[in-house]
């Protein structure tokens, strides 16, 4: 079969990977770019086959550097079934909805405001595009094998990082490929660690932490300070989280930090639907992670929801010390924005990024300690500190990937480096082979290699 590596060769977004050959050709994730402009330029152009000759899609996980592209593959023609674990399943319905609609707003705020270069602004794709590809879905649980034809199976292993988060296996007979898709912390605070790595012939691997090891985890203490002094300042903690996985780590530190009366009790308000529909998820998937019904309840219970946009815009006019966690985590789109420029340009604020920020992104820039950030066509101060805590995030780092590499019985015939920035890929590359001993590559964007699968 020929593997085409469409996206996440490269960079750390865009995640596609394209099997084609003995009368099957399977899509393994359908993920959105997003960073540097060049990047973002690639959700428009075509796939190197045409969607409606593909028979079947597999995703690893909801987070829309891996799903976000569906509703443009499936208006473009595809009309296969979609598989994903059922948590996975639900999460793309919540995110898939939910980024269709900001985009849809965006096109109409940038035709009402001017300032796109495209006249009028088009969205990447609509929220009818969304619902028609959350309705190609197909419920696969965690090691069910299924048979897609042709004598090739897929199943799904648990790989942590977030709720119904896989590793995508393809097997033919004695052979198979594995897609490590983002593999989670062994200690994740929420997340059980993933399953272990047994081999595979072929293994694609992420590589997004591949040159670095996380630092000892003080988030808690660090947060705790930092709303601390906020507070004492009279201003507002702004926290742009991803609304799937990292504002429930920031709810239940939160929930954890009142409750020992480390920071005071002053309001936390959750401005997200989709955080506020995810966060329901987690009672429903218990056994996919680790905290109990009370932690469970103390989390999803810490912070106000705020559901409409009547009611984000009031947020403006608090006039006492707050955090507000506000989708998305890398200032991108969505709430979050508007919350900038209002408490950007005031020096008593504090901005805190909780999560990778990748190149190119409002995010990126902020914590590079720019002074100024573009929103919505204008340029706004920023006053406020902005800080980042990076101790959360919810990939594997350089080592424990490489603990993770160690646990195969066998030795994989080929690595392939995905999912990371040049520098982390090169790092894990050398790494792996000098520790392991094992044949590592490093794929371009839309290279292709021959795997006799």
């Amino acid at each position: 079969m020929k593997l085409t590596f469409a996206g996440a060769a490269g960079t750390v977004t865009g995640s596609r990977y394209l099997l084609q050959g003995g009368g099957r050709t399977v899509l393994i994730d359908c993920g959105l770019f997003q960073g540097y402009k060049q990047l973002r330029l690639r959700n428009r152009l075509p796939l190197p086959v045409a969607p409606r000759r593909i028979d079947a899609v597999v995703v690893s996980h909801a987070h829309l550097d891996h799903s976000g592209w569906l509703p443009a593959l499936v208006r473009d023609g595809y009309r296969g079934p979609i598989y994903a674990s059922p948590a996975t399943r639900d999460l793309c319905e919540i995110l898939l909805k939910d980024s269709a609609h900001l985009q849809e707003e965006e096109a109409r705020y940038a035709n009402r405001h001017g300032f796109s270069r495209h006249a009028p602004a088009e969205p990447l794709y609509t929220v009818d595009d969304a619902l028609k590809a959350i309705a190609r879905f197909r419920e696969l649980p965690f090691g069910a094998p299924l048979d897609l034809g042709e004598g090739l199976h897929v199943s799904l292993e648990p790989a942590g990082h977030l709720l119904g988060a896989a590793s995508v296996r393809l097997r033919r007979g004695e052979r198979s490929l594995l897609h490590s898709g983002d593999l989670g912390r062994p200690n994740d605070p929420i997340m059980r660690a993933p399953a272990r790595f047994e081999g595979a012939d072929w293994l694609l691997l992420e590589s997004t932490y591949g040159n670095r090891t996380h630092p000892v985890d003080t988030a808690e203490a660090t947060l705790a300070r930092i709303i601390r002094e906020t507070a004492a300042a009279g201003g507002t903690v702004l926290i742009p989280s991803f609304a799937v996985g990292r504002a429930q780590t920031v709810m239940l530190a939160l929930s954890r930090l009142k409750a020992r009366g480390e920071i005071p009790d002053l309001p936390v308000f959750l401005d997200s639907p989709m955080a506020i529909d995810a966060t329901a998820l987690y009672r429903r998937y218990r056994t996919l992670h680790r905290l109990s019904v009370a932690e469970c309840r103390a989390m999803c219970s810490v912070a106000r929801l705020v559901n409409t946009p009547d009611q984000s815009r009031a947020l403006a006019g608090l006039s006492m010390p707050s955090v507000i966690i506000a989708a998305s985590g890398m200032a991108t789109g969505g709430r979050v924005l508007h919350h900038l420029k209002s408490l950007a340009p005031d020096a008593r604020n504090r901005i805190v990024f909780v999560g990778y920020q990748a190149g190119g992104t409002r995010g990126a820039h902020l914590v590079a300690g720019a002074r100024e950030v573009r929103i919505h066509g204008e340029w706004h101060p920023v006053r406020a500190r902005v800080e980042n805590i990076d101790a959360w995030s919810a990939h594997a780092d350089a080592d424990e990937l490489l603990a993770w590499l160690g646990t195969a019985r066998r030795a994989p015939r080929q690595v392939y480096l995905v999912h990371g920035e040049p520098d982390a890929t090169d790092t894990l590359r050398q790494r792996i082979e000098e520790r392991l001993g094992w044949p590592v590559a490093v794929p371009e964007h839309l290279a292709a290699v021959e795997l006799d699968l």
